[in-house]
């Protein structure tokens, strides 16, 4: 709670700023209002994991999840390398990074692999301010929900709730408590923590397999280019509201 209240004003300014860039970038590129909708909630939020919350909610097809997932992975792998050396070259804080990186990298296994990279302080406070972040896809997928079923069905009633549901958020939720809660030993805990740091390990191994930049480019560079844009956007904003104190 107390990190996540620290981190929530950098966030609020970060998903605006996605989303304000995939509607206007999106729109002078002419891409498809669900792929923009998909790469803005998946650099804004959580990566794969926002873009498969979000698109049965929006009724998206296999071919724009494909591209945003590609679109989003491959600036993941670019995050995990680049962010640590900028955030040496700015001479940034370890609690500053940690802030960066949670709000401005992507996905939470790339959020991970960068800020432990940098500090391990770094990676503690990074890892809170990322699933502080994940939380979002909650308001942010019913929100999609209720626009979509008054866009194209006229009622909220037609909503479908077991498909918007994103249920392993209710799972990350039912082990923040168990943890705060002390319900498992600290033996068990540590256990636990290891195992958890093997399976990122593996996500990004994972990641890496299922990247194919040649099929990437050709399923063409506006995809990319939105994802870019919005990308640079979040990195920057968090940045400046950061130095300026908002």
């Amino acid at each position: 709670m107390r990190v996540g209240a620290q981190s929530l004003a950098v966030m609020l300014f970060t998903l605006s700023a996605a989303f304000v860039t995939a509607y206007f970038v999106g729109k002078t590129l002419r891409l498809d209002t669900n792929l923009k909708i998909l790469i803005g909630v998946g650099t804004s939020i959580c990566g794969g994991s926002a873009i498969a919350a979000t698109a049965p909610v929006i009724e998206a097809n296999d071919e724009d999840v494909t591209f945003a997932i590609s679109t989003i992975f491959l600036f993941n792998i670019i995050a995990v390398f680049l962010f640590p050396a900028l955030g040496h070259l700015m001479k940034m804080s370890e609690a500053a990074f940690g802030l960066w990186a949670g709000t401005a990298i992507n996905d939470t296994t790339s959020v991970v692999a960068a800020a432990f990279s940098f500090g391990d302080s770094a990676g503690r406070f990074a890892t809170v301010v990322k699933l502080t972040r994940t939380l979002m896809i909650i308001p942010i997928t019913f929100a999609l929900a209720f626009a979509r079923a008054r866009w194209t069905k006229g009622k909220v009633g037609s909503i479908d709730m077991a498909k918007i549901v994103p249920w392993f958020v209710l799972g990350f939720l039912a082990a923040l408590l168990v943890r705060s809660l002390g319900v498992l030993p600290d033996a068990a805990n540590s256990a636990l923590n290891g195992i958890g740091k093997f399976g990122i390990c593996v996500a990004m191994a994972a990641i890496g397999l299922n990247a194919n930049p040649v099929k990437l480019l050709r399923n063409g560079v506006r995809p990319i280019f939105l994802g870019l844009a919005c990308w640079a956007a979040v990195a920057l904003v968090s940045l400046a509201v950061q130095r300026t104190g908002l």
